[in-house]
């Protein structure tokens, strides 16, 4: 694998754990609705990481979201809970962002802030074990 390609998904790890920061403090300053944002988006760059150590990409949202889905998590590389948890939270980005009306529960977002670590945990994993290889 290039020096180039490496350096790229490194960045991407760390903009995942920038964003999970990011988040953090909004949660913090009681804005949901960006923190929402924000866990999507340090999902987002942590899967684009992952997808390119196989040398996947996507254009688009739901592509991210169906390579991930197709090539680790159907495969067993990655656990299902973790496809899961980034659709579900593809979806709560989508109706934070563009709906209106939208109130998320402070609880359930602490809970989501969770499970971006543990996901972001997971992804940097297999995705350095595949680089290293």
């Amino acid at each position: 694998m290039k020096r180039e390609l490496i350096d790229l998904i490194k960045y991407r790890l760390e903009k995942s754990k920038e964003m999970l920061q990011d988040a953090k403090i909004l949660f913090e300053k009681a804005s949901l609705t960006s923190t929402v944002n924000r866990i999507y988006y340090a999902l987002f760059y942590a899967v684009n990481g992952l997808l390119l150590s196989k040398n996947f990409s996507s254009s688009k949202h739901s592509g991210v979201r169906a390579l991930l889905n197709k090539e680790f998590v159907k495969k067993g590389l990655i656990d299902k809970k973790f496809g899961k948890f980034y659709s579900k939270m593809f979806e709560e980005r989508q109706e934070g962002d563009y709906k209106d009306f939208i109130n998320f529960d402070r609880s359930i977002v602490r809970n989501w802030l969770k499970n971006t670590e543990n996901f972001i945990k997971e992804i940097e994993k297999v995705t350095l074990e595949i680089i290293n290889k």
